[in-house]
């Protein structure tokens, strides 16, 4: 198993690497295409974001393999990119539904609307605007906190456990979604195939790794994969969900059942259907209408 190990030790960073293009990169052309981002979460680039941020800040103090770095650096320009086409092509708030996880994120996670509406705003800047305080935050607690070494050591690692635990909370708004409609529709078998594989890949690197792969990637790796794990159980046991009971199971939607019913000719209910033979004949024709009724006057 020798040979195994090192191969996997050789393919397990590039994978890591180019995990957050080949996660996201479909999502991002497709909402390009379509010019929009009905059913995408907001809260994807919101969760990628700050955890990429704390796990780069993090990096400093604890030296975990330089993959990982990458990685997180890779994340933060990808998730810039989605986060953008997602704005530019943001549907009216009315617009609800999708094709993406995590869609209807105005009702927020637990159904309740967010303390000053974060990350559910109409216009673009506040969100740039979080972001830059953000980075700048934690530039400024590098710099201050690196003159203070026993200060400084405790705030990296609290700093790289709570990014690693924001990004471990992926899955769990849309584990909440599917246990509520009992459906996985709009949940594409493609992200959830590429969740679960890099789940699969990054917890046989993690312990078996010659290079410094603190305990914390390696715990919240494992809760991860449980709950992407449990997602595969959801899509197994609800898949789709029921068809839309309007639909005639080819994708098509079945007529009102008003429109079999019979009218007089003439009829206001007579919407959209047209009449045919002599009856169409004789709707074309002028109807005759009577003479004013004449009153007589005396002379």
């Amino acid at each position: 198993m020798g040979w195994f190990t090192d191969l996997t030790g050789l393919i397990a960073p590039m994978f890591i690497i180019a995990s957050p293009i080949l996660s996201y990169s479909d999502q991002a052309i497709s909402m390009h295409r379509n010019k929009t981002s009905a059913g995408f979460s907001l809260d994807i680039p919101l969760i990628m974001l700050v955890a990429s941020f704390l796990r780069i800040f993090y990096w400093p103090g604890a030296r975990f393999d330089a993959s990982l770095l990458v990685q997180s650096l890779i994340m933060v320009g990808m998730q810039f990119i989605l986060l953008k086409i997602a704005l530019d092509h943001r549907p009216s708030p009315s617009s609800k539904g999708g094709e993406m996880p995590f869609a209807g994120e105005a009702d927020g996670w637990l159904g309740g609307a967010r303390p000053y509406s974060f990350w559910q705003w109409r216009s673009p800047k506040p969100y740039w605007q979080f972001l830059v305080y953000l980075f700048a935050g934690l530039v400024a607690c590098e710099v201050v906190l690196s003159f203070l070494p026993p200060v400084y050591a405790l705030y990296s690692s609290l700093i790289g456990i709570a990014g690693l635990s924001i990004e471990a909370t992926l899955p769990i708004p849309q584990i909440l979604a599917n246990h509520s409609s009992r459906s996985c529709k709009g949940f594409r078998l493609s992200v959830l195939a590429s969740w679960l594989g890099g789940d699969a890949m990054k917890m046989f690197w993690f312990f078996t790794a010659t290079t410094e792969i603190p305990w914390a990637f390696k715990i919240c790796g494992m809760f991860q994969a449980a709950c992407d794990a449990y997602l595969g159980v959801q899509y197994w046991m609800y898949g789709e969900g029921p068809p839309n009971p309007l639909s005639n199971g080819t994708g098509a939607i079945k007529e009102h059942p008003l429109d079999d019913m019979s009218f007089p000719a003439g009829s206001p209910y007579n919407v959209g259907k047209q009449p045919s033979g002599r009856e169409h004949s004789r709707s074309l024709t002028p109807t005759r209408r009577p003479a004013p009724f004449h009153v007589a006057t005396a002379e």
